[in-house]
This record gives structure tokens, C-alpha cells and sequence, in this order.
């Protein structure tokens, strides 16, 4: 960070209405009006910035943090750990296992339980189509009551780490990523962005990556086309909406079926694979029916499928097509099917990737700092007031020789 004091950040949180962000919950970008994402990204860079040197930013003396993964993670898992430690929470992990949830105990139940003590919940569940979300929603739901009802004495905030339909996570650190390397936000406006399917020889991926990029970016003014075999489909209802994003931005939203048409000219691209939304709904409604053979003809249907695309990969080629060629930013969630490396054959090819490699690791480096603040925002009554307590206070994070 250049800035030697967070003053700048607090000047520009001075104008935004974000109060509805306090002790309330975080499961999808689109809950939260343009102003709290703004003061989500300039509190998520004031935090860094303090941290950077030196200063500690811990709001809490104790207190816990629950993460709740139903699928696997290394970066979001990690992120969450930090960002939550970064405000001296102290994280304990469910594991649903080692739990009473197989002998019968209720998700309200359950929620209650792990809360007495808590003061934030991170959850990813992103597996099945309408569950994630509606897990969640039931979560928060059951927690709200509880505090209602005195048998909590706070309420702990949820935090979405990845659902079937949104990963605010991910798309916050990829926008801290963009305003930085960019020089703000406003500086995002007519970017272009291909957000486009990229073949991989896997094929259950979530189509909550590209649904939140869809629906953040276009909100900031910011071109993005979406570029995806037949077939390969995201959530019609984000899909539209991301339109609408477009149109009250002044900014546009357009489709095409080729990798090619999404990269001419592009200023970013985000080549990523996902499943098809018709899919992934018929595998849902497999698992609830518990057929296993059906599930398996589906897997091989759908790699066959995906194998009939495999020129959807980022190339050196395909780079020299957009607005600053090989240079032009490429982002990815990780980890990427990379050719010649991870895989035969894959999302990206290796030359693609390892020049961009720190650039990736940069845009990961932000999701701590993003899932900070969504707490920050949702625990701090007076946040402005609280960062510059922290600064004022100047309290070593650890001591220098």
C-alpha cells in the first residue's frame, strides 16, 4: 500500500450509506446496494493497509468464528481463517461428521448450537442446485429466531463462502484485485471483460464463479461479454439481470458462443469451465432420488459432452486477440486445469498461466481482506469511527527487533 494513513479510505466511506450492513448477514452480492459494496471494498483496503504496517486490526478480545464446509477448499478455507484471525475471532471448523447432524439433530438445532459463542458463521455449499441458498437462508433464519427468542445474547452474522448461485467471496477479492491494479473503482468504467467456459476434463463444476462475476461487474459500469458453448447455460434469471446491471451502469452485456468473439479486444479475460444449468439440476434431483446409476450415466454424459469443446482453452493465440495481448490480465478462482501440467488438457495453457501466475496469486491475496470486511461492516456499529481507532491506537500486530 503507498498511502501511509487510512484517511483517504475513511473520506470516501464518509459518503456512502452502508448502515444497514450492521448486524445483518452476507450470502449474495446482490443483497447489498451499490454504496455497502463500495464501503465493503474500501474497508477491506483501509484493513490492508493498516496490517501492512504493522497495525493491528483486531475488534475482538474473543470470540468465535465457525466455518461450515460442505465441499472442498483450500483458498476460501484459508481466506476465511485469516480474514476472521485478522479481527482476533478465533476459528473452529464443523466438521458434520464428527457431529449429531447424521443422528437426526435439525439444521435449526444445529445453528443454535454452534452460536452461543460465535460471532460469525462462514458456510460453502455449492454442490446442488437450490440448496446451497436455501441451506443458508435457513441458517440465518434459525439464528435470527434464536436471538429473537433470548437464547443467543448476539447475533452472529453468515457469511456465504460459495452457494449454488453466488461466491461474494471470490467476486469481492476479484474486484479488490481489478480497483487496484486499475487505480480505483471508478477507473473500472468500459473496461472489457470476457467471462467465458473453458473446457475441462472434469465436469461438476459450480456456476456460482461465473454467475458472480456476471452480476458484480456489470453493476460497476464494466463491458462484459459471456461466452459459452450451446448448452452450457447459467441461471436465466442472473443472466437477465446481469443485463439490467448493464443498462443502469451505462455499461453493456452481451453473449456470443465463442472464445474468440469474447477475447477481441478484451481488456481482462476469466476463462473458467462450469456445468451446464440443466445439468446440474437433473443431478440434483438424482442425489435426492439417491440413483446412484443414474448419477453415473450422467457423469459420462457430461464428459463426453465437455470433450467435444476442448478448443475452448486460453492460448497464446487467443491472447494476442484482446487489447494488450499476452500482457492483458487473466483471472482465475483456482485452481486451473492447466495443459501439460495439471492435465492432458485444459482450461489454460501453461505459458498463459505461469506468466500470469503472480498476478493470480495477487488476486487470491485479496479474499482474506474482502471476507475482514464483510465482517467488519457487520459487527462495527460506527465502522469509521472504529478504523480510526485502530489507527490512532497504532497497537503493534507484532513486534519488530
Amino acid at each position: 500500500m503507498s498511502e501511509k494513513t487510512i484517511k483517504p479510505y475513511l473520506e470516501q466511506l464518509a459518503k456512502l450509506d452502508f448502515k444497514n450492513m450492521y448486524n445483518n448477514d452476507f450470502l449474495h452480492t446482490w443483497d447489498k446496494t451499490t454504496d455497502e459494496l463500495k464501503a465493503m471494498y474500501l474497508v477491506a483496503d483501509a484493513l490492508r493497509n493498516l496490517r501492512e504496517r504493522n497495525i493491528s486490526t483486531r475488534i475482538f478480545d474473543s470470540g468465535l468464528a465457525v466455518s461450515n464446509f460442505r465441499d472442498n477448499s483450500t483458498r476460501t478455507r484459508f481466506s476465511f481463517a485469516s480474514g476472521t484471525n485478522l479481527l482476533g475471532l478465533q476459528l473452529q471448523d464443523l466438521d458434520e461428521s464428527k457431529s449429531q447432524i447424521a443422528h437426526g439433530e435439525t439444521v435449526r438445532e444445529t445453528a443454535t448450537m454452534i452460536s452461543f459463542m460465535a460471532d460469525v458463521i462462514g458456510i460453502r455449499d455449492d454442490k446442488f442446485i437450490g440448496e446451497g441458498d436455501a441451506y443458508m437462508k435457513e441458517v440465518a433464519e434459525s439464528v435470527e429466531q434464536s436471538w429473537r427468542d433470548g437464547i443467543l445474547d448476539h447475533r452472529p452474522t453468515l457469511v456465504s463462502l460459495q452457494s449454488d448461485s453466488d461466491h461474494p467471496t471470490q467476486s469481492s477479492a476479484d474486484m479488490l484485485y481489478l480497483i487496484n491494479e486499475f487505480g480505483g473503482l471508478d477507473n473500472l468504467k468500459g473496461k472489457k471483460v470476457a467471462v467465458t467456459w473453458a473446457y475441462s476434463p472434469s465436469y461438476g463444476k459450480p456456476l456460482s464463479c461465473p454467475q458472480s462475476l456476471i452480476m458484480l461487474l456489470t453493476r460497476f459500469g464494466m463491458n462484459v461479454t459471456l461466452a459459452h458453448p450451446e448448452g452450457y447455460d447459467l441461471m436465466p434469471e442472473l443472466v437477465k439481470q446481469a443485463g439490467v446491471y448493464a443498462k443502469e451502469s451505462g455499461a453493456t452485456f452481451t453473449q456470443a458462443h465463442t472464445m474468440e468473439e469474447a477475447f477481441e479486444g478484451a481488456d481482462i479475460v476469466i476463462p473458467k469451465s462450469w456445468a451446464p444449468y440443466a445439468a446440474m439440476e437433473q443431478r440434483t434431483k438424482l442425489y435426492a432420488a439417491g440413483d446412484s446409476e443414474g448419477i453415473d450415466a450422467l457423469e459420462k454424459e457430461l464428459l463426453a459432452q465437455n470433450a467435444t469443446h476442448m478448443d475452448w482453452h486460453c492460448t497464446p493465440e487467443l491472447m494476442a486477440k484482446t487489447a494488450n495481448g499476452m500482457d492483458t490480465i487473466y483471472m482465475h478462482p483456482l485452481p486451473a486445469d492447466i495443459e501439460g501440467v495439471s492435465c492432458e488438457h485444459g482450461e489454460v495453457a501453461n505459458e498463459v498461466f505461469d506468466l500470469h501466475r503472480d498476478g493470480l496469486y495477487k488476486e487470491a491475496s485479496y479474499k482474506p481482506y474482502a471476507v475482514a470486511a464483510m465482517i467488519f461492516l457487520q459487527k462495527a456499529k460506527d465502522p469509521i469511527a472504529m478504523l480510526e481507532e485502530l489507527e490512532q491506537r497504532g497497537r503493534s500486530r507484532w513486534l519488530e527487533a
